[in-house]
């Protein structure tokens, strides 16, 4: 069966492909989630999330090409790093590419390490996205996303990635 565009937004469009019904991001735009590590802390964000209704606990991270188009991801990286947290990097190195959620929505992201830091503005992002910054040493990440689940924040699958060695070593 050919897959059919039941709904395109501006930003993500719903698909059918036979049985199946999910999420795609419009106009070939992608993602870019940041690792920004700092002196032995992890850079972190806080901000309300329309679809769960609270705020959510996350790396930094953007949409790339969706103001520009062929913005690379570290061009896009960069900015986003900038305007959600108020820190620059002096390095920006590609990871690798994930995907967020397979069995709903076709979107990826490519996840980046940035490093040496400089903190060059408030940060808080742009037009009213109201971002608390979080700059958490990484022995107290299991503590501080304890502390933001239990006053009610909602914690990004992605903060998996700082919890995975607790996690596995019980």
């Amino acid at each position: 069966m050919t897959a059919e565009t039941v709904w395109d937004g501006k930003f993500i469009k719903v698909i059918k492909d036979g049985t199946w019904e999910y999420v795609a991001r419009a106009r070939g735009i992608g993602a870019a989630v940041i690792l920004a590590i700092d002196d032995g802390a992890v850079i972190l964000v806080e901000q309300y999330r329309v679809p769960l209704g609270r705020r959510c606990l996350e790396l930094p991270a953007g949409l790339v090409g969706d103001e520009t188009e062929g913005e690379s991801i570290h061009t896009s990286a960069a900015r986003e790093l900038e305007e959600e947290t108020g820190y620059a990097a002096a390095e920006i190195e590609s990871i690798g590419f994930f995907h967020s959620s397979p069995g709903m929505v076709s979107e990826g992201f490519t996840l980046v390490r940035a490093t040496g830091l400089t903190k060059v503005s408030a940060g808080g992002g742009v037009d009213g996205e109201n971002i608390t910054v979080h700059r958490v040493p990484l022995g107290e990440i299991a503590a501080f996303v304890a502390a933001k689940r239990s006053e009610g924040v909602a914690i990004d699958v992605k903060m998996l990635l700082l919890l995975s060695g607790g996690i596995l070593t019980g």
